[in-house]
């Protein structure tokens, strides 16, 4: 009788808690529902944005695309070696000092230890260390403005950023094309950029490196294809509304399919005057791809130094001292020493 009495007793909690459980598990299954799904959605929808995403930064087509992919990889693997083990030893430190675990040892007066010191600081130094002698190298290796080594003859290529177009003249073959780079493979490109106006970025990212082209300024550019294929070119600084659309193909072939391509553009119709090239370098979106089977004597230097010129006009410095100015007045604009003068 007593041993029922005490077994009743010791039930009868449980069964009035029942209910009150069962509730609160409900509940807390109506909590965690949403979020779960809250998870679930936010992981679909990152792997949606990254679907978007595109490596051709690791999928180099010439030397120099090459030598840029290893650099990051390196230094991406020599910054992991502090990284991962941070976060791991974080996660490993805040389960093992949890208040639930008794096993540990407990140390509140603990301070230091010397270690650990040296662990932590030499490592970080040894890499920091390592990056530097690293990038100071490729630096200089992989300089925008040294040739590249090679047997073959480089081609020259004129490059000007309009608004929003790209212009390439071929010096050495008195030809020029809008929105459209030709080059042969396995054969050093040499680029010379300027801008009409407003400062631009010329990349090929399955190429190699980026470089700034602005207006009164000349910069340069080396890069090689190593395998035939259509390479996205484009404007890598924003500069107005057509910028979206401020893109070119890159076309590697063979020396004979590039030759063809050349004899192509002296066949066109479009010649680039002086007059041409004022009209080209009005602002236009999507302008469509335009060979010019010649191109106005001195005119990449004209667009360099069209800034650079004295109150009568001509020119005080630059490679287009002996270049025909390019007037400012198809654009309502005056030179600034003009202005001045004024």
């Amino acid at each position: 009788m007593r041993y029922a009495i005490a077994r009743n007793a010791q039930e009868g909690p449980d069964i009035e808690a029942g209910p009150q459980h069962s509730q609160s598990t409900r509940i807390r299954s109506f909590v965690q529902r949403p979020i779960r799904s809250a998870v679930v959605l936010a992981a679909a929808g990152a792997l949606a944005l990254l679907g978007g995403c595109s490596s051709v930064l690791l999928d180099p087509k010439g030397d120099i695309g090459v030598q840029e992919k290893n650099l990051i990889l390196i230094a991406l693997g020599l910054m992991l070696l502090v990284v991962i083990p941070v976060i791991a030893l974080t996660l490993w430190f805040a389960w093992r000092y949890r208040a639930s675990n008794t096993g540990a040892t407990y140390a509140p007066k603990w301070a230091h230890s010397t270690a650990i010191e040296v662990v932590v600081w030499s490592i970080p130094c040894v890499i920091v260390l390592t990056l530097g002698v690293l990038i100071w190298r490729t630096t200089h290796s992989l300089d925008p403005y040294k040739p590249i080594e090679s047997q073959q003859k480089p081609i020259r290529v004129d490059v000007v950023a309009l608004n929003w177009k790209w212009l390439f003249i071929y010096p050495d073959y008195g030809v020029a094309s809008v929105n459209q780079l030709v080059i042969p493979v396995d054969t050093p490109v040499s680029f010379r950029l300027t801008a009409d106006s407003l400062m631009n970025s010329f990349f090929i990212p399955q190429l190699g490196s980026q470089v700034y082209a602005m207006s009164g300024m000349q910069t340069q550019l080396h890069l090689i294809a190593n395998l035939p294929g259509t390479y996205a070119g484009r404007s890598a600084a924003f500069s107005g509304p057509g910028f979206s659309d401020m893109h070119f193909d890159t076309l590697a072939t063979s020396r004979t399919d590039f030759e063809a391509w050349i004899a192509h553009a002296k066949a066109s119709p479009a010649v680039l005057s002086r007059g041409a090239y004022a009209q080209l370098a009005q602002p236009g979106e999507k302008t469509p791809v335009t060979l010019y089977s010649n191109v106005a004597p001195g005119l990449f230097d004209g667009v360099v130094g069209q800034y650079m010129r004295d109150v009568h006009g001509n020119p005080i410095c630059g490679t287009g001292a002996n270049v025909p100015a390019l007037t400012l007045e198809r654009s309502g604009a005056r030179a600034p020493a003009i202005l001045a003068a004024e």
